[in-house]
């Protein structure tokens, strides 16, 4: 019997602990049989892999690091976890994975060649992943020593991991959290290495037999004779990793949130148990997440939507929100914003039919209409969802006439109203509904123009963000494996996106064979106040479009030519735009952006009148503006109330201010401008509307 598998001993038969233990799962005892089945398969076929690589002729090689150094090395023999600890023992530690010839590799896995060798740590994204992908895994065994259950799929995420389980039993609850979380901290203790292990096709299908949906991948997505699975203690998993060293490696973790889900996200299909977690290298990052979790709730745009009476949704109109005067004055002024942005720029705003109330093209039998209003593009026999967007309507306004090349760069933005029939149990808010707009513009122009174009919706980009005081990370997604067009366009293409990147200045990072199967693509990734990356804003190049509407333009020379589409959105949806910008300024808008911006107080009922008039001179100044006569509250009551709804100013007037036509002013956060004339206020004022500016406050 499997050494490991007897040092284990399981406390409990699965049920819930009572008394002391407060109810919560533990351990099956015994385990499931098919845990030691497939450790016994293991040891075998682990044993003879060992032995052959221990077989293996090693020979000199050399590992050279980002910096040009070179460290000799022994194939087969040396690994890219002692070349860091030649490095320094610390940096060994806090490596979490490996990186050889630009692939991810395992530290422990030998180096067969001479490569070039990058040392990642947590702080680099590639390394994250890879972390929760391990993660995943110590989540994973957790879940089918409490549960018995049959896993499905454990990947890593944006922020964490989960693990997809199908179980015959009691589902999985909140209340199971803190069970799950001993088991993985035992696991964690113990330190398990990450094995890898190469193994056939048909050992594999005998090793998963017991699990209908490790069979149904092994049979319809592993298409080699071989693939790879990953051991940490008793469990074995299909996957390519790779990972980090052992479980002890995960110094803390929780367990966040479960829900149920479908094989392959298939409704019709098999219902699983999701399990979500996150984890770190340090309990100081979990103690900061957990942190700013807690900012997160109290920030939740659904939450902030409702206390500022901005934005409601009803069960009666799912996925569709209704935004009140307050929520529509932000709603225009971000679209008034981006439309002054295209005035700018050259963009002609035009409005196009929605995709799914018009016939697609029948373009070679490549397009298919789907009653759920989204469109499949088939490339070598897969198909690639376009949802609706404003491209093909665009398309048919630019082959509506004939083009010359003079009319070139056509630049077109649509703030049409936009539809997708979204899953009821995937609506959230405003970050996903039904009903949206989207800030879509596109981009007719021939190949030699696509480097200034990107370059002025890089200016646009920063315009905008800027202006947000968002950060953003650029990222250059060229070539994928399966593509549409030559490649010669492709590369030519690429080479005008790096050069466009490299004049913009700003850092960027390349994300090779990440792009579009028509098109290269620059994807954008912005933070806010909180830290989390949203990605909104897109600009990718299209081939494919121009082709499949038999888009043309007449060129100099009389030939007709193929325009490239230059895809560009910056807000993305501005309903999901709202919620974020709802969450990063935590409800607290700058001026221009306000919809509460200047409350009136008077000190007593008798300068009521006064407080209307200048109320009433505000708003017909163009500003956001009430007054509050509530004979209840006293003034500083009144101050502290504007305050808490979040007014930008709060101007106060007595005696002295009606008799000199003047107002006291102060701020939300109670800073105190003193007295200023109503003219001034409000020419002060216009100032920060029209010029946005960020630190308004002390700009007054």
């Amino acid at each position: 019997m499997n050494s490991f598998f007897k040092a284990s001993k399981p406390s409990m038969n699965g049920k819930k602990e009572k008394g002391g233990g407060g109810g919560k799962v533990t351990e099956l005892n015994p385990w499931p049989v098919y845990i030691q089945e497939r450790l016994a398969l293991w040891d075998r076929l682990k044993k003879e892999a060992d032995e052959a690589l221990a077989g293996k002729v090693s020979e000199p090689i050399q590992v050279t690091l980002p910096d040009g150094a070179v460290k000799d090395g022994k194939s087969w023999q040396t690994t890219p976890y002692e070349i860091a600890q030649s490095i320094s023992q610390g940096l060994a530690e806090n490596t979490v994975i490996a990186k050889v010839n630009g692939v991810l590799w395992d530290l422990d896995r030998p180096l067969e060649e001479s490569c070039s060798l990058q040392l990642l740590k947590f702080d680099n994204d590639e390394a994250k992943q890879v972390f929760w992908h391990s993660s995943a895994h110590i989540l994973g065994e957790a879940m089918e020593r409490v549960y018995g259950g049959h896993l499905v799929y454990g990947p890593p995420i944006e922020d964490g991991f989960y693990y997809d389980m199908y179980n015959d039993g009691p589902g999985v609850s909140s209340s199971d959290f803190s069970g799950i979380e001993d088991v993985m901290k035992k696991i964690t203790k113990e330190k398990q290495p990450f094995e890898r292990l190469e193994m056939k096709k048909s050992d594999l299908l005998e090793m998963f037999k017991y699990n209908q949906f490790k069979v149904r991948l092994l049979n319809e997505k592993v298409k080699t004779d071989t693939t790879t699975v990953y051991r940490c203690g008793p469990l074995i998993d299909l996957c390519r990793g790779p990972h980090v060293r052992h479980t002890g490696k995960v110094k803390a973790f929780t367990v966040t949130k479960n829900s149920a889900s479908y094989w392959e996200g298939n409704s019709e299909a098999e219902s699983l148990q999701r399990v979500y977690g996150i984890s770190f290298p340090d309990p100081k990052m979990l103690k900061e997440w957990k942190h700013f979790q807690e900012e997160a709730a109290k920030r939740d745009h659904r939450k902030l939507g409702i206390q500022q009476k901005l934005f409601f949704f009803h069960e009666l109109s799912p996925g569709s929100c209704f935004f009140s005067s307050r929520g529509a004055y932000i709603y225009n002024t971000l679209v008034e914003f981006i439309r002054q942005q295209y005035r700018i720029r050259g963009f002609q705003e035009v409005i196009s039919p929605n995709v799914y109330n018009t016939k697609l093209w029948q373009t070679s039998g490549h397009w298919e209409h789907y009653a759920d209003n989204m469109f499949a593009f088939e490339v070598e026999k897969e198909k690639y969802a376009l949802k609706p967007m404003n491209c093909p309507g665009h398309c048919l306004m630019f082959s509506h006439t004939s083009r010359s090349w003079r009319e070139l760069p056509l630049r077109m933005a649509d703030f049409g109203v936009l539809h997708r029939n979204e899953l009821s149990g995937a609506l959230t808010g405003l970050t996903r509904v039904r009903r949206f707009q989207q800030d879509d513009a596109h981009i007719f122009c021939t190949p030699e123009m696509i480097k200034d174009e990107i370059s002025n919706c890089l200016e646009f980009l920063s315009a905008v963000y800027e202006t947000f005081g968002f950060d953003f990370v650029l990222k250059l997604s060229t070539r994928p494996e399966k593509f549409m067009g030559e490649i010669e366009m492709w590369d030519k293409a690429e080479s005008q996106l790096k050069e466009s990147l490299d004049k913009y200045g700003k850092e960027w990072k390349l994300n090779p064979g990440d792009g579009a199967f028509y098109g290269p693509k620059i994807d954008i990734t912005v933070t806010d106040a909180l830290r989390r990356q949203h990605q909104c804003a897109t600009i990718q190049l299209d081939f494919q479009l121009p082709n499949r509407f038999d888009l043309h333009y007449v060129s100099e020379s009389g030939e007709k030519k193929r325009p490239v589409i230059i895809h560009r959105a910056i807000l993305g949806s501005v309903e999901r735009m709202i919620a974020i910008l709802t969450e990063s300024y935590g409800g607290k808008w700058p001026f221009w952006l306000s919809p509460r911006q200047c409350m009136v107080v008077p000190v007593a009922p008798p300068f009521d009148d006064y407080a209307k008039s200048v109320k009433k001179q505000l708003y017909e100044a163009g500003f956001e503006a009430d007054y509050d006569v509530d004979p209840g509250d006293t003034m500083n009551k009144k101050i502290r109330n504007a305050q808490l709804e979040q007014y930008n100013f709060i101007f106060v007037v007595g005696e002295k201010e009606k008799t000199n036509n003047t107002v006291n002013v102060r701020t939300r956060d109670n800073k105190v401008h003193g007295e200023h004339s109503v003219p001034d206020v409000i020419q002060k004022l216009q100032v920060l509307k029209q010029n946005r500016v960020q630190n308004w406050e002390d700009s007054f």
